[in-house]
């Protein structure tokens, strides 16, 4: 037998249950439909969360690289990997078939002449750095 609640009114109880339900069905995340249930934003004396973009803190190396890592995500998944090995042009018609942004395009029409065998090989030749792991 359903066991109810006795702090709160049954139109109470339904309420609450609305507002959790995405939670408790699908995705483990809050659901932000609601104006109320919007995450609220720092306080006076926290950084924004896009202090980093803004310059309110001076780069790091890490952050760099950071920053590196994460267009070199961006501009691999963009490329399918039955591409490889390819030439420049071929990198760049992929990624035109795969919608990529206009940056991505851009950074691959500046790779010099030859083959490239996978992602981490055209960044090297961009410029960009590949992180070591431990």
């Amino acid at each position: 037998m359903p066991r109810g609640s006795d702090k709160h009114s049954p139109r109470l109880d339904e309420s609450l249950e609305r507002d959790t339900r995405s939670l408790t069905h699908g995705s483990p995340s809050e659901a932000r439909s609601d104006e109320c249930r919007v995450q609220e934003g720092p306080g006076d004396d926290e950084p924004t969360p896009d202090a980093l973009l803004t310059g309110d803190r001076g780069l790091t190396d890490a952050d760099v690289l950071g920053h590196e890592v994460e267009a070199r995500s961006t501009m691999a998944s963009y490329l399918r990997p039955s591409v490889w090995p390819a030439d420049r042009e071929a990198l760049m018609a992929v990624a035109r078939e795969e919608h990529a942004p206009h940056w991505v395009i851009e950074r691959l029409s500046q790779l010099p002449n030859g083959i490239y065998t996978h992602t981490e090989a055209a960044w090297e030749a961009l410029g960009g750095r590949v992180e070591l792991r431990p």
